[in-house]
């Protein structure tokens, strides 16, 4: 396992600066040319026959949002729930040499005792000098498992009661442009860990004896390392990204048990026709590489797919449908527009995933695909609703949200 690690490792520094990256000017304004593009607001004071608000200066700052109230599939299958989306962006710097702040909340409730509370937020202070990463759950979730690797068939998985306190903070600084490093602090908090039918144990069940049974507390520092081309995350524009996290639970620290982890993210965005910027046409790819480094890490806390930072892997899976030691995920998407003003696009996709467990990393591999439709919501910050279909093996689904995948 270690040898996937090492080679991952070695190979990203070519990642990061084999392509020479966007330049972002140091003075003047920033070039956002949105004269021609149409989005929802657009057409709803079309419609109302609203008067547009007088353009603001480029030095005020100006927050850009998004609200989008939806009933969808509560987590875990268990019947409806209301779904809140809500993103948030604001520039706290001159928009030439600052990365867009942006705030994500997407809170539910399936009107009975299942409920979530996630908040996401990464903030760039002025000139990009700090990039402050936080995410912030509380979650009642039921979950469906089917144990680690490919134990168990599609329809041999059990729901699995939890509730889960998450508090995460990074805190990384320039050291070159489009260069950050630095340190965090990371909890992970389950309770009431049982398995829904009560003649199924979930120790036996798993296979697995760490955190299948009460409780299981996570609690570490990491070490982060950051290389962000993009200059805006809810839609991001040509560039690419890179990020490796490595994490350290000492028992000192709170943790049940030591262990630790190495989380390894990269992004490509690639404009399928330069010459013209404002039209989307773009392939986008996604691959990372998550492991624990131990064998005593609890099992809620093992690499799963569907649970990366943004719990946006494996469209077209059921959420926790594959989990190991280790986990390695690719996907492609290709972006473009349907109508000339932006209001209308469309995305075609495709992901597979390895997952260590039942058996060895990259001898299964688990595919998905599907289509989607993207309306512009709101043309400043560039957020798209998206309206997502996605198919595997036994499994597909339909998803509403605000922004990119990826």
């Amino acid at each position: 396992m270690r040898q996937y690690l090492l080679l991952l490792i070695c190979l990203l520094p070519f990642t990061l600066f084999a392509q020479a990256p966007i330049p972002i000017p140091k003075s003047g304004p920033a070039v956002k040319d949105t004269a021609n593009k149409t989005d929802l607001i657009d057409v709803a004071k079309g419609v109302f026959r609203i008067a547009p608000n007088k353009m603001r200066s480029q030095g005020q700052k100006k927050i850009y949002f998004s609200i989008l109230p939806v009933s969808g599939a509560a987590p875990g299958g268990n019947g409806r729930a209301l779904v809140t989306s809500t993103t948030a962006g604001i520039y706290l710097g001159p928009a030439s040499t600052t990365n867009l702040s942006s705030a994500s909340f997407a809170p539910y409730w399936n009107f009975h005792s299942r409920f979530g509370l996630p908040l996401r937020t990464s903030v760039w202070l002025p000139d990009n000098t700090w990039n402050i990463q936080g995410d912030i759950r509380f979650l009642v979730y039921p979950q469906y498992t089917w144990g680690l690797g490919s134990s168990h068939g599609t329809d041999e998985k059990t729901l699995v009661n939890y509730r889960y306190i998450r508090f995460y903070q990074s805190a990384l600084k320039k050291i070159t442009p489009y260069f950050f490093a630095g340190l965090g602090y990371n909890l992970d908090y389950h309770s009431g860990i049982k398995s829904d039918d009560p003649n199924i144990n979930l120790t036996q069940y798993t296979g697995y004896k760490y955190g299948t049974n009460g409780s299981s507390v996570s609690s570490g520092i990491s070490m982060n390392v950051l290389y962000d081309t993009r200059n805006n995350s809810i839609n991001p524009l040509p560039g690419a990204y890179a990020s490796l996290v490595y994490r350290e639970n000492p028992g000192f620290l709170g943790s049940d048990n030591s262990w630790h982890s190495v989380y390894i993210d990269l992004r490509k965005y690639i404009p399928l026709n330069p010459s013209k910027p404002n039209q989307q046409n773009t392939f986008a790819v996604w691959t990372y590489y998550w492991t624990v480094l131990g064998s005593n890490a609890p099992y809620l806390d093992l690499p799963s797919i569907g649970w990366d930072p943004y719990n946006r892997s494996g469209r077209g899976m059921d959420q926790n449908r594959y989990r190991g030691g280790s986990l390695f995920y690719l996907e492609g998407e290709y972006r473009r527009d349907i109508t000339p003003n932006g209001l209308l696009g469309f995305v075609v996709f495709a992901n597979a995933n390895t997952v260590s467990g039942s058996g060895t990393l990259f001898t299964s591999w688990h595919p998905a695909a599907g289509t989607g439709l993207r309306i512009k919501f709101n043309k400043g910050s560039g957020t798209n609703i998206g309206i997502d279909y996605g198919f595997s093996k036994g499994y597909n689904s339909i998803t509403l949200g605000l922004g990119e995948a990826f």
